[in-house]
């Protein structure tokens, strides 16, 4: 005898199946959105200029790429230039 057990996020995925699909696009590309400009400008406090833009563009291209790894190698080269400079 099996037990047949959803994990939390398949009970939230069904909930959200239920509404307005459109809603949740929104809802969801929303918080994204206002997320990625909050990482921006933490970035642009951080960082100078040019590593600033190279880590911006590395965000737009993992998200267009579908590859998070992408934006992830730019913040170790950083790391790796900081940890050098010191």
């Amino acid at each position: 005898m099996s037990i047949n057990r959803k994990s939390i996020l398949e009970e939230l995925n069904s909930v959200v199946s239920e509404r307005n699909k459109l809603d949740v696009v929104a809802t969801r590309g929303n918080h994204i959105i206002k997320s990625a400009i909050n990482l921006i400008e933490l970035i642009e406090e951080n960082f100078d200029d040019s590593q600033a833009l190279d880590l911006q563009r590395r965000l737009v291209n993992s998200i267009k790429g579908r590859k998070p790894e992408r934006f992830a190698k730019g913040v170790q080269i950083v790391k790796e230039s900081k940890n050098e400079n010191k």
